[in-house]
């Protein structure tokens, strides 16, 4: 295996075309196929793995960029330590309160942060697609839809990858997320809202996560889904933002920008 057994007091050397990744919450589900695919890229090497309770100064230290897909009460400190080292951050965790999410946006300026609520190349081509139907379905004609399933033990909801498809579809469609989403339906409402996007959240099982876009006109219908079956499209996505970040400056950027969507 390329990582090592300890982390030293000084930053280990590596090959210069390797990459020292650090992977925090590494007992987890996603730190371990995080870890499997560094393993498995040849241009990343695990420099160190952290979770709740250890050394997080030292585990930065060693590396030369992030990969974090923990809970967001983590990240402010994980954010003050790659500060201080001034090391680039790799970010799939959602959640995020306002306050955390202004912190990320703060230490942007000092360090390149790649902050996305979804690092499989398939599911951002979803939120393009998104996009590009979004301009020419238009919401006079179709009603839009979307629904979102993951495995029973997630903790938010709706999902990260669920919020940036609504916010996609807001900005498309002039819409508002506190106004024009309904979440879920129950009792006597009365017909659909022109402006209405429903959203539907499902929980239940080992789903890894699966999201639905749809358009529904009269006479017709168009659906966008995305299945994800392996938590290793969202690691192995992750471990390629990583490397695309080595060359960047301080800025925030998401996956987006990493597959040139943009």
């Amino acid at each position: 295996m390329k990582n090592p057994t300890s982390i030293s007091p000084e930053r280990p050397h590596y090959p210069r075309e390797m990459l020292p990744i650090l992977i925090t919450g590494k007992s987890g589900r996603m730190g371990l196929a995080v870890a499997e695919a560094t393993e498995a890229n040849p241009g990343t090497v695990i420099a160190a793995a952290h979770d709740a309770g250890e050394n997080l100064d030292e585990a930065v230290k060693a590396a030369k960029c992030v990969i974090d897909f923990t809970v967001h009460s983590f990240s402010s400190s994980l954010i003050e330590a790659a500060l201080r080292h001034k090391v680039p951050v790799v970010m799939g965790t959602t959640g995020h309160t306002d306050t955390e999410l202004a912190t990320i946006h703060a230490a942007a300026k000092e360090i390149p942060i790649v902050h996305a609520p979804n690092f499989s190349v398939g599911v951002n081509t979803l939120f393009w697609l998104t996009q590009q139907a979004a301009r020419i379905l238009k919401q006079d004609t179709f009603d839009i839809e979307v629904t979102e399933m993951h495995h029973r033990h997630k903790i938010d909801a709706p999902s990260g990858t669920a919020r940036r498809i609504l916010d996609i579809l807001n900005q498309e469609t002039g819409t508002s997320y506190k106004e024009d989403i309904a979440h879920g339906r129950v009792g006597n409402i009365g017909p659909r809202k022109p402006r209405e996007i429903g959203m539907h959240t499902l929980r239940g099982g080992d789903v890894v996560g699966d999201h639905t876009v749809m358009f529904a006109a009269d006479g017709e219908r168009v659906e966008l889904t995305h299945k994800a079956s392996s938590r290793m499209t969202f690691a192995s996505g992750a471990v390629r933002a990583s490397l695309w970040l080595k060359a960047k400056p301080p800025g925030l950027y998401d996956m987006q920008d990493v597959l040139n969507l943009k």
